[in-house]
């Protein structure tokens, strides 16, 4: 009986010995989690090596949902060192000229072209990103609808076929999450028209010019809507009745460009008011083209008022986007001014994303990508390197999660 006793005594020690051996060799063999990766219980540990992943990265981490961090591009520099860059760096992308209408459909005798929006449309979706279509009803038109002696029945005609046939081939189409229905309606600045067309000052409905060799807005050919208080161009309403009927998959944004002037963005809230109350379009948010200059954010009310609109979107149910943004250093070369300007906007947008979605998008990868080179406005330089911006996007990115 006693040896039986010491036989189950050894062999439970040996069980315990075995089991201890086994459990040192277990832990011993899992690996470490790296560091900057997601520990188990969902924290991010925010390291060095975290600090040097690309931008997508940072933003899928640190905001899964309600940010969007983007770049311009196009299907011509598929292949090129700016494309490189953008798969790199962002998630999502706009091409900034390839579904305009300028190069769509020219005029009402071409049939539309679709080669290069429908090549950037399959190298997003070959890469992972999201896209939005910046195709609106704008300035950004062909030099045939610039021209003087267009009828309404024209610009309507074009009106019709370039949207209804944007909307009919890119509506559902896997990765197009927005587009841009509508730009750069309300006039920022003092502009001479010639002398067929009035002068504009702030606030204005952006209209035509003479010739076809200036910036201009033709569209207000097909006149306004007299029974609005606001005298509402008759074209930024159908471009939004054609874009909710035959785009009802695709988010809808209306774009204003400009230094974010009061007189300006207090018309866009009205103008979007008098889209959705008296109109019943389907408005789900509003961009803002931030080509700016170094040290905006240093004038008075600047940051203030890019706050109180952000908020006023989130309010009324609305997404804010900076669809283009460059930084311009146009007479001193200060990439540390620069980077403060991006800092500041960004920080202003990534601290109103708890109430609703923000996003930004990067005009352009580097300078000779831009139409103003000479003014280094991009966040690359043309040899690839990043300028003192982009580590001052990533940091605004962590500081603010």
């Amino acid at each position: 009986m006693k040896s039986c006793f010491y036989f189950l005594y050894d062999k439970m020690l040996c069980m315990l010995f075995l089991s201890f051996i086994f459990f040192i060799s277990c832990k011993s063999s899992t690996p470490e989690i790296p560091e900057g990766n997601d520990k188990d219980d969902g924290e991010i540990v925010i390291d060095e090596e975290f600090k040097s992943l690309p931008i997508r990265d940072i933003v899928s981490k640190l905001y899964p949902e309600n940010v969007y961090v983007g770049v311009a591009n196009k299907a011509d520099l598929i292949g090129t060192l700016s494309t490189e860059i953008a798969d790199r760096e962002f998630s999502y992308v706009t091409p900034a000229n390839d579904f305009k209408q300028s190069y769509v459909v020219a005029d009402l005798d071409k049939k539309p072209r679709w080669e290069k929006p429908d090549r950037y449309l399959a190298h997003a979706q070959e890469v992972g990103q999201i896209l939005r279509i910046h195709g609106p009803v704008s300035p950004q038109c062909s030099s045939w609808a610039k021209e003087d002696n267009r009828t309404k029945d024209e610009m309507q005609r074009m009106l019709n076929l370039y949207m209804q046939a944007l909307c009919q081939r890119y509506n559902g189409k896997e990765g197009i999450m927005w587009m841009d229905v509508v730009n750069e309606t309300i006039c920022p600045e003092n502009v001479k028209a010639g002398k067929k067309y009035p002068d504009m000052i702030p606030g204005d409905w952006f209209g035509p010019r003479d010739g076809t060799d200036k910036w201009e807005n033709p569209w207000t050919i097909l006149g306004y809507d007299k029974e609005s208080e606001l005298g509402v161009p008759l074209y930024i309403d159908k471009a939004f009745e054609i874009a909710n009927k035959y785009a009802p998959n695709i988010k809808q944004i209306i774009n204003q460009h400009g230094n974010f002037e009061e007189v300006v963005w207090e018309k866009m809230k009205k103008l979007v008011e008098y889209l959705r109350d008296e109109k019943g379009r389907r408005v789900d948010g509003v961009g803002w083209q931030a080509h700016i200059d170094m040290g905006w954010e240093k004038e008075e009310g600047n940051l203030e008022r890019l706050d109180t609109f952000i908020k006023w979107c989130h309010a009324n149910d609305l997404e804010f986007h900076i669809t283009e943004m460059n930084v311009w250093m146009k007479n001193v070369i200060d990439e540390d001014a620069q980077a403060e300007t991006f800092g500041k906007v960004l920080e202003v947008l990534l601290s109103n994303r708890k109430t609703g979605v923000v996003g930004i998008n990067f005009w352009n990868v580097r300078d000779e990508d831009t139409s103003n080179a000479e003014w280094q406005g991009t966040i690359w330089r043309n040899d690839g390197t990043p300028r003192k911006a982009y580590e001052r996007i990533k940091n605004e990115l962590i500081a603010n999660y």
